[in-house]
């Protein structure tokens, strides 16, 4: 669950929509390195029903062999939020609605609807995830 604290300043919430629509379109486009760029070194990665990932080199290696099964998909990213977390102007907290339509590379398909709760940190001047939970 994502804990609110005061809202955050516009500059840095359009920073942060940003990320979150640079992950989407990396997902979209199948392109690594910039779904990699969003992400702090020690960042947490939770898809639920026990799938957690820590580390960045870790979440990057399952997002990989995650893709490997899909021949495409499309990610859209609905509405969210974020707030500031109290006493530090460098972390924040984030809710984002997304929903995916995929498929698989056995032909099969499928569409996620779903939410991810996040952490966000600033990291020179940059917003990277520290954590993404993903809630279906």
């Amino acid at each position: 669950m994502t804990t609110q604290s005061e809202p955050i300043n516009i500059n840095d919430y359009v920073s942060i929509q940003r990320l979150i629509n640079r992950y989407a379109d990396a997902v979209i486009h199948r392109t690594g390195a910039q779904w990699a760029s969003c992400w702090a070194d020690d960042a947490v990665w939770d898809l639920g029903g026990g799938r957690l990932v820590e580390g960045k080199d870790a979440i990057v290696k399952l997002w990989y062999a995650a893709m490997g099964g899909i021949s495409s998909v499309v990610q859209n990213v609905h509405n969210g939020e974020v707030w500031q977390v109290s006493g530090d102007s460098a972390a924040a907290t984030g809710r984002w609605t997304i929903s995916e339509r995929f498929k698989r590379a056995d032909g099969a398909t499928g569409i996620l609807l779903a939410h991810y709760d996040d952490a966000y940190r600033k990291v020179d001047g940059q917003w990277l995830f520290t954590r993404r939970f993903l809630q279906t």
